[in-house]
This record gives C-alpha cells, sequence and structure tokens, in this order.
C-alpha cells in the first residue's frame, strides 16, 4: 500500500483531521486542519511526514479553522474545497469569537476544486468527488488504489451530515451518497469527519438514514 493514513481528533468538536502520507516519497498532505496546530504537528513529527499541501473538504470552522496559520507557517499551499463554500470561509474570524476559538482568519484557498479533478502528492493521486448537500461546496477524496475515501462531514458511521445548517440541502446530499459515493464499492473504507471509520458498504447495510432499505437501491 503506497499511502499511509494517520487520524488527528482536534478541536472541541473532536474533528478528525487526516495525516496521508505516500509510503515511497514520505511526502503528504494534512486534509482539514481544523486547529490545535501543535498536535497536529507533533503528530507529523511522529510520523515522518514532508507536508507538501493542505487539502480541505468543506469550509466550516472544525475543518478549516487552522488553514490560514498552518499555510503561513509552513508555506503549504492550500486546495479545496469547491468554491461555493468561500461564504463560509469569509466567515471563519467571526465564527471563531463565536464558538470561542483562538482569533481566526478567513483566506482564499490556491486552488478551488470541482469534481472530476484530482489532488496529488508525492506518488499519490486522489479524486474529487463534489458532494454537495451539507455546504453547498464540499468536497470528498478519494484514494481509488487503497480503496479510501475522506469524505468529512458528508457520511457517518451510522449517520449522515447536517443539512439545518445556510445552504444546507438534505435531498442534495441524499443525492450526493447515493450518486458519488454507493458507486465507488461497498468495500471502500472512509474516514468522516467525526467519529469512528465504516466502510459504504456497511452503511447501505445498516445505516439510518441512507441504507438500501431506506432510499432503495441504486441498482435496482
Amino acid at each position: 500500500m503506497s499511502l499511509q493514513l494517520a487520524i488527528v481528533p482536534v478541536t472541541p468538536f473532536e474533528q478528525n483531521c487526516s495525516l496521508l502520507m505516500c509510503t515511497s516519497t514520505r511526502k503528504g498532505a494534512v486534509v482539514d486542519p481544523g486547529g490545535d496546530l501543535d498536535r497536529i504537528l507533533a503528530a507529523v513529527d511522529e510520523h515522518g511526514i514532508e507536508l507538501e499541501k493542505i487539502l480541505l473538504t468543506h469550509g466550516h470552522i472544525d475543518h478549516c479553522g487552522g488553514t490560514a496559520e498552518l499555510s503561513e507557517r509552513l508555506g503549504l499551499p492550500v486546495e479545496g474545497p469547491q468554491r461555493e463554500d468561500a461564504f463560509w470561509i469569509d466567515q471563519l474570524p467571526m465564527q471563531g469569537r463565536m464558538f470561542g476559538f483562538p482569533a481566526l482568519r478567513a483566506f482564499t484557498p490556491d486552488r478551488w476544486l470541482e469534481g472530476g479533478d484530482s489532488v496529488s502528492f508525492g506518488d499519490v493521486t486522489l479524486e474529487v468527488r463534489h458532494c454537495p448537500g451539507h455546504t453547498p461546496g464540499h468536497v470528498v477524496f478519494f484514494a481509488r488504489a487503497e480503496r479510501l475515501a475522506l469524505v468529512g462531514d458528508v457520511l457517518f458511521h451510522g449517520s449522515i451530515g447536517r443539512t439545518d445548517f445556510p445552504r444546507g440541502n438534505h435531498a442534495a446530499l441524499l443525492r450526493s451518497i447515493q450518486e458519488q459515493l454507493w458507486p465507488l464499492g461497498d468495500d471502500v473504507r472512509f474516514v468522516p469527519g467525526h467519529g469512528p471509520m465504516s466502510t459504504f458498504g456497511e452503511e447501505r447495510r445498516s445505516n439510518p438514514f441512507v441504507s438500501d432499505r431506506v432510499l432503495g437501491s441504486p441498482h435496482a
């Protein structure tokens, strides 16, 4: 396997910040650095990762609150999310004050992503899938060879992302899961934005919100 994964829960929201490393080059990326940068960087050192970039699934504070500082501190480019989440990123200073975070800065990603794009570090390439619903610009990263997806707050073990935030859309979220995630395969393991990992197959069997029994099989 050419990809190594480490999960670092950060912020009071216990958000799953992911460290990805290409095992042949030891170059890597950090996905959704929501905060607690010292904890993230300690894990980077522990695993011997040479960070090349920051990847973002969406613009909520617990997923991207530490981005501006980390990017500036290490000189890392930022890729993602899709540009429809710009309004969330612009609100970071206000959101930080609201939730009692240290002073946060808004930022503009070096690259907005679209479905069908790819991102890379070392010898690893991840596919990008646009999965609106939780937020309008939410993206998912998929490592096809490793059968691993980083899905942010689209899907959880036993649950799905909230859609009661501004520009959330429940129907769009269900459509994203059925049309963008399920076709990748039941064997795909995924890292959710919070909580334990699972597989798409397990969620299709037992998730009370999006199981095949609830939604009907897309293959039927």
